[in-house]
Order: C-alpha cells, then structure tokens, then sequence
C-alpha cells in the first residue's frame, strides 16, 4: 500500500531485527540491484517501523519519526522544560497551556516537545512521504510505551496528524476553531557546501527542496493563530515575507520571530 501511494519501492527489513548498520546497507544495495532503473529513495520496513533511505554511491542516509529514543528522552528529562526557548516562544512561560498546529511537522520533534510539556498539537505535513514516517513513527512510539512508560502514551494522546497540508487546513477554519499558537518552520535553503547539516535536513532538502510559500503560510498564520504565531529560523535567516516580528528570541544556532496577534 505504501509503494503504492508513494510511488516508491518499499523492502521488507524484518528478518533483520539485529542487523548492524553495514549489514542492513548491504542488504538494501543488493535488493534495489534488481530494479530497472536505480531508486533515489526507498522506503524500508523493519522491526523498529518505517523508514525513508536516500541511495548514494557513498552512503545511505536512513530518516525515521523517532518518539522513545535515547535522544529523544534525555531531552523529554534533561532537556530544560518550559525553560527552553521553545517552550518560552509559545508562550508556556506564561502559565498557560496553548493549544498549538505545528503547520510544518517533519518528522514531529519539536511537537514532540511540546506535547510532552503538556500542549494539545495538531500535525501537518505536506510532504507525503515525511507525513508517513511520521504516521509510523507514532504507531511505534505507542507500541512500545504501552509496553515500557504509560507516560509516553499521555504525551502521544496530545499528537494528532493530520492528512492535510498546512495552508488548505488553516483556510478551512472557522474562528472558534482556530488554536492558540500557529508554529512554522519552514526549510531554508543550504546556501554553501561547508554548511553543516543533521542528515534528516540533507535527505529533506534533496526530496522536498526549499519553501517557496513560506511567506504565504506566515500571511494565513497570522490571520488564524488567536494569540500568535512562532516562526523557528536558523540564526542568520531573514525574516520572513520581511515581516518584523513582534519580537524575538536568539539561541546559538536558530531563533524564533513571535508575531503577537489580536
């Protein structure tokens, strides 16, 4: 069913539950030496869920939803709470629990976040082949927090996917409907080959490319959001649709414009 949404060859890794990196590579190569015509991209099924692998000469870089992790718990623990920047940019500093659409999804880790300090966030994204990942990636997340941490099942209660893309969902609607807190975080575009990159942001760039509607989504945003929209951007990004937000919060690396609205 997922080849055939998609349109991309989907193989079937469960045999190979502990299988090393170099072992599961080898095993993707030889089953795509089979196909007519080289894939770009496939779709890999294993024990752990859903992946996307992008094919070079070099290497395989492999992307997947992750909600249980090492990473992803150390921060849901560590990570700083309703003291991040995010959390403050949303406006949990504020004692209240906004309900929030992360317009821009991904693969779910910032929602993931702020689920997990107790906001309601409803998904989407419009890239299909990222929303499945991230369809996926909740399925499993449940699986295994119905057998190792209740918790992580009250944090995915408040995660709801939607199979729609941001800018149609947001003109459909109706005031009493709207949330809080729209969040954006569109791709920016990777200007230079010296520029740094996780390997999710790679493998997106080469599939998805840029966001030429970024400025459009912010002009919906605002005319939705009840109380703001926050816009996550690298550091040294312009703002957009120049847009001056109402203000600004700058970490190391990224920032986030809040436009205040009403």
């Amino acid at each position: 069913m997922l080849a055939e949404r998609y349109s991309l060859p989907l193989l079937n890794a469960t045999h190979l539950e502990e299988a090393k990196a170099r072992e599961l590579e080898r095993f993707v190569r030889s089953q795509i030496l089979s196909e007519l015509t080289q894939p770009n991209y496939v779709f890999l099924f294993s024990a752990t869920g859903l992946s996307l692998m992008q094919i070079q000469s070099d290497r395989l870089l492999n992307i997947c939803a992750d909600f249980y992790g090492p990473t992803v718990n150390y921060r849901r623990h560590k990570g700083g709470g309703k003291g991040q920047m995010i959390a403050k940019a949303v406006g949990l500093h504020t004692g209240q629990l906004p309900t929030v659409l992360d317009a821009t999804a991904g693969l779910g880790g910032d929602a993931f976040v702020l689920a997990s300090l107790g906001c309601s966030i409803t998904m989407t994204e419009r890239v299909v082949e990222v929303r499945a990942l991230l369809a996926d990636g909740l399925r499993v997340a449940r699986e295994w927090g119905g057998r190792h941490e209740a918790s992580l099942i009250t944090i995915l209660d408040r995660m709801h996917l939607l199979d729609s893309d941001a800018a149609s969902y947001m003109q459909t609607l109706a005031p009493t409907c709207c949330p809080d807190v729209i969040y954006l975080d569109p791709m920016f575009p990777v200007r230079t080959k010296r520029t740094q990159v996780k390997k999710e942001m790679h493998v997106f760039h080469q599939l998805v490319g840029s966001d030429p509607d970024a400025d459009q989504l912010l002009e919906i945003a605002c005319a939705k959001a009840k109380k703001r929209v926050v816009v996550k951007r690298p550091r040294i990004a312009p703002q957009l649709a120049d847009a001056k937000p109402s203000y600004t919060l700058e970490g190391k690396s990224n920032r986030f414009d809040v436009y205040v609205c009403g």
